[in-house]
């Protein structure tokens, strides 16, 4: 079994098919059939399912896929490090963030990061952990940044985290809400979220509940922190989110924050990397600048409003 057995399986899971695979990588295709079938046969058994509009994985196939793609990226990891070790700046790095270290940690990294390794191609992907988890245990992403998940890691991430942290209550400038000073004031406005599941939608309900509020109404669900950028701004829509958002220059003309005394928690901010593979020293160098530009909590946590 030899790498580029490994680079061919990859390629035509990701292409769909052997002809589509062989353009993408410049071969000849039935040179990457052969290769195909030496692997199948080392291995003893079918890696994909022939079909007339291409390639399907088996079962197996997408387990070996899978670890294809891990040895893939360390291979790539390996290269860099030791590129870097040597005193090189060139190679890769990246990483997931989810919108609270895209507008409060991210901003303050780029120019050391940068003038560091200037040379390094830096992929930032935003997202949260249930969406990036499998490209972190396979290596595609280097870490994550952003609030810490639910449930339990799997067995070869560790976590680290960096702070605790709350929400406010974004809306438009001019919004008629916008001198709310409670959440019973805000009891009868339609919200949105960036959440991917209905976690959000439970976390709002709990909350209103545990200052004795109906649930309050979400009316949108995005995963894009643009598009909830766009609905806060055109729309009477509120949206509860990290406190870093209030503090980003480039809202300050379209969105504002609603200072309701009720404390509005949220998830702490950790990062997750692979528990057993080290950071190249460009990857590590970006998590160290962001792990140290932490925004502070509020020196003076504000009081629950008594119901």
């Amino acid at each position: 079994m030899k790498l580029h057995h490994f680079r061919n399986v990859v390629a035509i899971a990701e292409q769909g098919s052997l002809r589509a695979a062989a353009r993408s990588m410049r071969i000849a295709q039935p040179a990457l059939t052969r290769s195909l079938s030496e692997l199948e046969r080392e291995l003893g058994a079918p890696l994909f399912e022939r079909r007339a509009r291409g390639m399907v994985l088996t079962p197996i196939g997408h387990a070996f896929v899978r670890r294809a793609s891990a040895v893939l990226n360390e291979v790539s990891r390996a290269r860099d490090e030791v590129n870097q070790l040597k005193g090189g700046s060139s190679g890769s790095v990246t990483v997931g963030l989810s919108i609270a270290p895209h507008i409060s940690m991210l901003p303050r990294s780029l120019r050391p990061f940068r003038t560091q390794y200037p040379d390094i191609r830096m992929h930032v992907i935003e997202g949260f952990y249930p969406t990036l988890e499998s490209d972190l245990r396979n290596g595609s992403i280097d870490f994550y940044v952003g609030p810490a998940p639910d449930d339990a890691l799997a067995a070869e991430l560790l976590q680290e985290k960096l702070f605790d942290n709350t929400r406010t209550v974004l809306c438009r400038k001019n919004h008629p809400l916008a001198k709310a000073r409670s959440l019973r004031e805000l009891a009868d406005a339609e919200w949105a979220t960036t959440s991917i599941t209905s976690l959000a939608e439970d976390e709002l309900k709990s909350l209103f509940e545990s200052y004795g509020l109906a649930a309050p109404r979400l009316i949108l669900r995005s995963q894009s922190a643009l598009t909830l950028i766009v609905m806060l701004a055109h729309t009477d829509l509120l949206a509860m989110v990290p406190r870093q958002w209030k503090d980003f220059a480039p809202m300050a003309g379209v969105l504002a924050a609603i200072n309701v005394q009720e404390r509005l928690p949220a998830p702490a901010i950790v990062l997750i990397r692979r528990r057993d593979v080290p950071l190249t020293p460009a990857a590590a160098y970006l998590a160290t600048l962001l792990s140290r530009l932490v925004v502070p909590a509020p020196s003076r946590p504000r009081r629950p409003v008594p119901t």
